[in-house]
């Protein structure tokens, strides 16, 4: 009897989990792929293309590749998928998603709210049936990908959505503009700094400073706000660096603001970023079931 019921329950444990859902994958990047279905190479131009896409415009798009989405539909792993990505801009609801199941054989559309009015039933359908199905059938999936999205794309740009704001979302891209915008923080508070206020003394030298690294930072990240952070911060530095020299032993009565340019003790490695988790996330889209599926 005991057999039994330890048999029954052994079964009855397999077969909850052959029926669990497949979880949601996280949200790593603009092209997502379970399958191993596109390349390295692929997948970087795809991510610039939607990167780009979404700067000029906006709107954010995403790919994902699954092996299935079995035991569910297509449509209801890919309405989880969207509520948990949260894919396109909060409260213009400007996102996108183009999901594959490989094995199924089938793949869907997901559109936000926010461009139901451009990316209708009828057209995602079509870009479906003209543009993916038919280079999948030739086992070309990074073809009708690349063809999928380019055509929503064109479709999207036709939306009058509100303009984008600039750095948003941080991705590895972007925060690759932190390394030289740091050095020249660093730079500009220590040994620009140490000129002004050598001559214009602690305070307004580094006030000085600070504003000069405001200006440099715009051209790295055309952040007006960033831009104001990094020339606050480097004000702090020279202020902070500039009144520790004058009460270190050994200045003598010199002005303080020199900065010894060589010994860089401090040390700042540059290129160091390896492990950045700056991942791609959505803006806090919303989707309602929006798009159309298909299979080939």
């Amino acid at each position: 009897m005991t057999a039994r019921l330890l048999l029954l329950a052994l079964f009855l444990g397999w077969a909850f989990a052959a029926a669990a859902d497949v979880a949601v994958p996280q949200l790593t990047g603009r092209v997502v792929d379970q399958t191993g279905s596109l390349s390295s190479g692929d997948i970087a131009a795809l991510t610039q293309k939607l990167k780009a896409f979404e700067d000029r415009k906006g709107s954010q798009i995403a790919v994902l590749i699954v092996p299935t989405t079995q035991p569910e539909t297509i449509e209801q792993f890919s309405i989880r998928v969207a509520e948990a990505w949260k894919v396109g801009r909060k409260k213009v609801d400007d996102g996108a998603i183009l999901i594959v199941a490989k094995n199924d054989r089938h793949l869907r559309i997901e559109v936000g709210y926010g461009l139901e009015g451009a990316l209708t039933d009828v057209t995602s359908r079509r870009i479906i049936d003209e543009n993916i199905a038919p280079k999948f059938r030739s086992g070309d999936f990074a073809g009708g990908i690349g063809a999928g999205v380019d055509r929503i794309i064109r479709v999207v740009d036709g939306e009058p959505l509100p303009a984008p704001s600039r750095n948003v979302n941080f991705d590895n891209s972007d925060f690759d503009a932190f390394g030289p915008l740091f050095a020249v923080t660093m730079f500009g508070s220590l040994g620009i700094g140490g000129f002004f206020r050598a001559i214009l003394g602690r305070l307004l030298g580094s006030l000085v400073a600070g504003g000069i690294i405001s200006i440099i930072a715009w051209f790295f990240v055309s952040s007006v706000t960033i831009s104001i952070i990094a020339g606050i911060i480097g004000f702090i530095i020279g202020f902070v660096a500039d009144l520790l020299n004058a009460a270190g032993p050994g200045t003598g009565s010199s002005r303080g603001g020199s900065w010894s340019s060589g010994s860089s003790s401090g040390g700042w490695s540059s290129g160091s970023s390896s492990s950045s988790s700056g991942g791609f996330s959505g803006g806090g889209g919303s989707f309602g079931g929006g798009g159309a599926s298909g299979s080939w």
